[in-house]
């Protein structure tokens, strides 16, 4: 384990509590290069390809889920600025390859053209990492038509709106424009993202979630080689149990299949030739593995009893963040099967 992740370990419950990085934690995100992981290479950044995305955030979430999940989102508004917009704007958003970004897909806030710019009124929710973040890049609609709007985020109102059960060190909070006059410049006419884009930023949110999997699995580990031994039985050790063994077995195959089916989505993701079909089949992949993890860690909460629930123990919160995490609109298994279907009879 790495300096970088150690700290965002030993501050994952910090973390969590204040529903938002510690400063230390965004100094280790950025020391360790997870924030330039798509700054384009020209910008002093890495720009890295999906597998290798996918490996870096994955063992990110293995140590801290939120700091891993706010990596990766970060890596999606990279990815729309430095596809979206001009030369100009890329120059003043990577002018610090390392810097936070955040950003929304959902066009909630309008924008009206005026001399010097657009009037920008509205507002996102759900946006990872805003509280840390020093830009965003904001979908709103103009004259009837999408755009990204890049806009630093001491321009903007956050609020603290973010409340949930799992995922609560990505500090999701809602960001707020009140007729904000952006430069003209830095407002991209543009278009949803793409599907081959869609699968790259649907693998940097399965990432963090097949690590937290993984780290919930040497939580599990660690309990075995400790001198737990299962209540009210005459074993004198867990492993002593052929059940729980073999539930341990089970839980590892499933992780080690989500991490399997996250690294090969991430390879196909690359191909130019996919047909909507292979999509459908990749998409359905992606919430297959996301599945795998949540039924995962309920295997290790049995194995590991009520105890795991306690506050101190890492398991339970392990457990919320993939519950809430790979319960995102992009691992929704019921539509992407629906989509597979259809594609299945086009």
């Amino acid at each position: 384990m790495s300096e970088y992740e150690k700290v965002l370990l030993a501050d994952a419950a910090d973390t969590e509590r204040h529903s938002r990085l510690t400063a230390a934690g965004v100094a280790a995100l950025r020391g360790s290069g997870a924030l330039a992981l798509r700054t384009p290479i020209e910008y002093g950044g890495q720009w890295c390809d999906a597998p290798t995305v996918t490996r870096r955030l994955t063992e990110l979430g293995r140590v801290c889920p939120s700091a891993a999940w706010i990596a990766g989102t970060c890596a999606t508004a990279k990815t729309m600025v430095a596809l979206r917009h001009d030369a100009r704007v890329r120059g003043e958003f990577f002018a610090d390859p390392g810097a936070l970004a955040c950003g929304s897909g959902l066009p909630t806030g309008r924008g009206v053209p005026e001399a010097g710019g657009v009037r920008v009124t509205g507002q996102w929710d759900n946006v990872s990492g805003c509280e840390s973040a020093e830009w965003a890049n904001l979908s709103l609609m103009v004259d009837g038509g999408y755009h990204l709007a890049v806009v630093p985020l001491v321009d903007l109102a956050i609020e603290r709106n973010w409340h949930m059960a799992g995922m609560r060190g990505t500090g999701s909070q809602r960001l707020v424009a009140d007729g904000l006059l952006v430069p003209a410049h830095r407002v991209a006419r543009s278009g949803p993202p793409q599907p081959q884009e869609q699968l790259f930023f649907g693998l940097c949110l399965l990432a963090p979630i097949v690590g937290a999997a993984q780290g919930a699995l040497d939580a599990v580990r660690d309990m075995f080689r400790s001198d737990r031994k299962p209540f009210m039985t005459s074993y004198t050790s867990m492993g002593d149990s052929p059940g729980a063994r073999h539930w341990l077995a089970d839980a590892s195959s499933l992780v080690d299949r989500a991490g399997r089916t996250a690294l090969a989505i991430a390879q196909d993701s690359t191909r130019d030739d996919l047909t909507d079909l292979d999509r459908a089949h990749l998409r359905a992949s992606m919430a297959g593995a996301a599945k795998d993890c949540r039924d995962a860690v309920e295997l290790m909460l049995d194995l590991h009893g009520a105890s795991g629930f306690r506050e101190t123990n890492s398991l339970q919160r392990y457990w919320r963040d993939v519950a809430v995490g790979s319960r995102h609109p992009a691992f929704s298994t019921y539509l992407t099967t629906e989509n597979l279907g259809t594609a299945l009879i086009s």
